[in-house]
């Protein structure tokens, strides 16, 4: 059942403050997506530019390539 009875000025105060918090851990969380998604295209385009094969790769097989080309390079450089 609501509560029909008015806010004090402290109850709508706080009631405020919280809802601004939300607000700017909304869009921190908003800015953090989007520098993740940025990286995420700014590497992928990287990669692409190194090892052009992977435009027709699967990712997974994408995924094994590099281990294996990883490993490999450790392997020269031990």
């Amino acid at each position: 059942m609501a509560n029909n009875k008015p806010m004090t000025e402290e109850e709508k105060k706080l009631w405020q403050a919280q809802h601004r918090l939300e607000a700017a851990e909304a869009r921190n969380r908003q800015k953090e997506r989007k520098a993740r998604t940025r990286r995420l295209i700014q590497m992928g385009a990287i990669l692409e530019s190194v090892f052009p094969e992977v435009q027709t790769m699967d990712p997974e097989d994408v995924n094994l390539e590099l281990k294996k080309r990883f490993q490999a390079e450790e392997r020269k450089n031990a």
